[in-house]
This record gives C-alpha cells, structure tokens and sequence, in this order.
C-alpha cells in the first residue's frame, strides 16, 4: 500500500464541491487514513510550496493556498499516487479528461480545486508537512 497527500484546495471548498470530491476519492477505492480542514497562514502555504519559492507565480499560489479552508488528506491505496494524480487530471483544467477532478471543479490553471503528491519523496514530505504519525489511522 502507498500513501499519497492529497488536498482540497480554497476554491473548491468554498464552491460547495468538497463533498462532491470526497465521495469520488470512497468511490474510486482509496482509504482515507488522515483529515483535516485547515486555514493556512500565508506562511504555511510557503512553506509547503517552498520548492516553488522561484517560481514567477510563487507569491499567488501563497496567496490563493491561504485564501480560505482547505482540506488535506492522507490517501492509501496499491498505486495512490499514480491513482490519484490520475483522478485529479491535469493541472490546467481546460486540457484535463472528461471526468476527472480538475475537469469537473477546476476553474483556471491557478485555480484547479486539488493538489496531489507528484512522487514517494514528496508524499514523504508532504504528508509529514500536515501530520504526525499518531494522526495516521
């Protein structure tokens, strides 16, 4: 079983679609082993972003990441990673399949209503970033 971060970003929270978006992820199969809806600080959202610190559209992504609620989550399934980068589709709404989250909820390219974990390096740190091990059911 792997384990993958996943989370529900600000503007599909504040759009109604996280329920929507958590019956999916039962749907398709995952075990939700950790929850919880938080309100980053601007400097929480940097912090996990931090390898994007460079990056022209960093200060947005801070920005929108600390907007509002969202919720992160632990997912575990055999292959949750690929699993659900697959769900979510691709970053940029407008070219991500018919079905998928992004398609469905995503607004723009900035505003794609989920983040996942792109590698086990990073789920490693990413669900590190949100919870501790006594959290991890």
């Amino acid at each position: 079983m792997e384990r993958t971060l996943a989370i529900i970003k600000p503007d599909a929270f504040a759009a109604g679609h996280a329920g929507h978006i958590l019956a999916r992820i039962y749907e398709e199969d995952f075990q939700v082993v950790g929850l919880k809806k938080l309100h980053l600080s601007e400097q929480q959202a940097a912090g996990f972003y931090h390898v994007h610190a460079d990056k022209p559209f960093f200060d947005d992504l801070k920005g929108f990441m600390s907007s509002g609620p969202c919720i992160v989550m632990v997912l575990e399934a055999e292959a949750a990673i690929r699993r659900w980068r697959d769900l979510m589709g691709a970053t940029n709404p407008t070219t991500a399949p018919a079905g998928t989250l992004r398609n469905q909820f995503g607004t723009s390219l900035g505003r794609n209503a989920v983040h996942g974990s792109d590698a086990p390096e990073t789920a490693l740190f990413e669900v590190g970033y949100f919870f501790s091990g006594m959290e991890l059911l």
